[in-house]
């Protein structure tokens, strides 16, 4: 079954943030403020390049999407970063509503319309489990009666780390929350052209079943200033740095280590 990711990359789009703007003009300057990239650039290399490129599971495809107006040193940069991982696809639209060009470009990856798939969503900070793919196709075959009797059904990891990444490694709390759309995904029927992105992730549970899978840690979000949602941006979560067992731990779920996380974020 095909397995199609979708991550934004301060694509400024109209709609599709809880960081309102004026117009599209003030969205962009936002975005693209030099203190804000970079801090997107780096969350993104130590957070989540490692954790796609080491997948256990390695078929499937992940669209990082960008606006044609993204500078071009960023624009550069994002492909050097990304020109060695076979599954990353980079797609460059001119800003739109949010929900409209997301659908499209999911249902332009699909290579059979008219076969089923599994579509997740993420944001270019986070990380998921090395085995999040895998798990997606498990649970596709664990869910199969639900998903034949539905033309969509959601996919929830509710286990996870809030996070902190900066030049002194990593701090991080253990915590559960339910369709928070970091390690989350959704099967989708053949000739259904609805896709992860028509639903806000928190309220899927209103329109479709939801599989919930409380077991192992499959994901990290990260804590930041420039987070769009107010939870990650102002969490009183007690974050701790990590001890030998959660660094080990860290490295094999989410191949993150410390020694990358603080050499990404050492220079100024």
């Amino acid at each position: 079954m095909q397995v199609i990711g979708l991550c934004r990359f301060s694509y400024p789009a109209l709609g599709g943030f809880q960081v309102e703007h004026e117009s599209i003009e003030d969205r962009r300057r936002y975005l693209y403020d030099p203190e804000r990239l970079e801090e997107r650039f780096r969350l993104f290399e130590a957070a989540t390049l490692p954790c796609f490129r080491e997948q256990t599971d390695g078929d499937f495809e992940l669209l990082v999407v960008i606006g044609d107006c993204l500078p071009r040193a960023a624009f550069d940069r994002l492909h050097d970063l990304t020109a060695n991982l076979r599954q990353i696809r980079i797609v460059s639209r001119p800003p739109d509503r949010h929900r409209k060009v997301m659908k499209e470009i999911l249902n332009g990856a699909r290579n059979d319309p008219d076969a089923p798939c599994l579509q997740f969503r993420h944001d270019d900070d986070d990380a998921v489990s090395v085995d999040f793919v895998e798990r997606l196709r498990i649970a596709a075959r664990e869910g199969k009666g639900l998903m034949d009797n539905n033309k969509t059904v959601a996919i929830d990891f509710n286990c996870g780390f809030f996070a902190r990444l900066d030049a002194n490694g990593i701090q991080a709390a253990r915590v559960y929350r339910a369709l928070l759309g970091v390690g989350f995904g959704m099967y989708v029927s053949g000739g259904c052209p609805l896709t992860i992105m028509n639903f806000a992730h928190h309220r899927i549970g209103n329109f479709m079943p939801v599989i919930s899978y409380p077991d192992a840690p499959m994901w990290v979000r990260t804590l930041s200033r420039f987070n769009d949602s107010p939870h990650a941006r102002h969490s009183q979560a007690n974050v701790l740095p990590l001890d030998a067992d959660q660094e080990g731990e860290f490295i094999a779920r989410f191949a993150m280590d410390q020694a990358r996380v603080r050499k990404v974020h050492a220079h100024p």
